[in-house]
């Protein structure tokens, strides 16, 4: 029988409500990732917490900095596993793999911030590494960006963009409704 997939919940830290960061997309995302989690941590199925820690001592992400640390209701429980990276992919020199592979867990579904950034690194190379990923499209945000031809881009555009870039390729690109439906989950 295969095992549960694992939640992997990206970047859920107190630096991701800085008042200062550029406007946002999908308000709502912390509230379906937090409806994931319990759904997740209801039917015992793995979740696992991942956070950025920066090796630059200016950056918000530092050790040290209350914005490294996690939203109070993304705190992971004593039991579940955390992987701490220093560049946006969740499984560059940090064990994530190895810890998978070793529980035999061959099916992912990633949330967090930032969609075009870590969640899209991350999934990249989870799907190049072999894993089924699900990337839940409204449990995941980002913030506005000024392309490289100098064109302000709003998160939504941003999002959409970086979703439609994982879509087939790397993962299945779905809603969280639709996640819970999936794994017969119920509607948490």
């Amino acid at each position: 029988m295969p095992q549960p997939p694992a939640l992997i919940m990206i970047d859920m830290q107190q630096d991701m409500q800085f008042e200062t960061l550029p406007p946002r997309n999908n308000p709502t995302a912390e509230d379906t990732i937090a409806r994931l989690q319990a759904a997740w941590r209801h039917a015992g199925y793995p979740v696992v917490s991942v956070r950025h820690i920066s090796r630059s001592p200016d950056s918000v992400f530092a050790p040290g900095q209350s914005g490294v640390e996690f939203q109070p209701r993304f705190h992971p429980l004593a039991h579940e596993h955390v992987v701490e990276k220093n560049v946006p992919d969740a499984f560059v020199h940090t064990g994530l793999e190895r810890w998978l592979h070793a529980r035999s867990i061959t099916h992912l579904v990633i949330v967090g911030v930032s969609t075009n950034n870590s969640v899209e690194a991350s999934v990249r190379t989870a799907g190049n590494l072999g894993f089924s990923t699900i990337v839940v499209s409204d449990a995941t945000f980002t913030f506005d960006k000024t392309d490289f031809g100098g064109t302000q881009r709003s998160a939504e555009d941003v999002h959409l963009m970086a979703l439609a870039n994982l879509h087939g390729e790397y993962a299945d690109v779905t809603s969280c409704d639709d996640v819970l439906r999936r794994y017969e989950l119920g509607t948490a």
